[in-house]
């Protein structure tokens, strides 16, 4: 089978060459346009939830090996999320070859962030049926470890921006306390205070001391600016 133009380009954009194009096809294809002899994207989608999920959390820990599974928890959820997802398919233009049927379409399915984050995953699932994991985790990682590094980069500067905070009130820098250490031998986990000299501050833990005043202070910072 061959694909038209268009969507032979997103296959381009999309850095795979499908050796079924079918599976494309079956990706794009909405549930308002898809007939009794045709089949919607709604199963791909729910196979590629699953697969995009294993890549991002694999890709966090990796940016993270010392990241306790409630750092990286709201993380993973932020780039997996549909805003994500759909973010991702504006990118490539995905909405422009998408099979929509002509309510869908009339009522602007092209711009829609639920459908546009469902069509997403089911073209990473399809990706996974046409060549494997490794080909679905080389599309994942191509447009999503920009977005990986932009939210690590979040969680370690939270330090920064809590002093730039209390600076800015004409307070002096924060102060970080050692509140608790759990653990014995090499596994420790330690709970450090973000402390202002106005009264208010937060706990963050993780297994090395620095990680956790990072967490104390992104804590603080939703604290204060909540």
């Amino acid at each position: 089978m061959k694909l038209s133009a268009d969507v032979q380009a997103f296959s381009t954009r999309l850095g795979h060459a499908f050796g079924n194009p079918e599976l494309l096809l079956r990706a794009l294809t909405h549930p308002s346009f898809s007939t009794a002899g045709q089949a919607s994207n709604q199963r791909l989608e729910f196979l590629g939830d699953r697969v995009l999920g294993l890549v991002v959390a694999e890709s966090l820990m990796e940016a993270d090996p010392d990241a306790a599974e409630g750092q990286l928890s709201p993380r993973f959820h932020v780039l997996v999320n549909k805003e994500t997802c759909a973010e991702v398919a504006r990118e490539i233009g995905l909405g422009d070859v998408l099979k929509l049927g002509r309510s869908e379409m009339q009522s602007g399915g092209r711009r829609k962030e639920a459908l546009l984050g469902d069509a997403m995953e089911a073209v990473i699932a399809a990706v996974y049926r046409d060549a494997g994991f490794d080909a679905a985790r080389a599309v994942v990682r191509r447009h999503w470890l920009g977005r990986v590094k932009a939210v690590e980069a979040d969680a370690k500067d939270a330090k920064t921006a809590l002093q730039e905070w209390a600076q800015a009130r004409g307070l002096p820098p924060p102060l970080y306390e050692l509140r608790k250490q759990e653990g014995d031998g090499h596994e420790f986990i330690f709970h450090m205070a973000a402390v202002l000299a106005n009264g208010k501050e937060a706990t963050g833990k993780a297994r090395r001391k620095k990680l956790a005043e990072h967490e104390a202070a992104r804590a603080l910072l939703a604290r204060l600016e909540g």
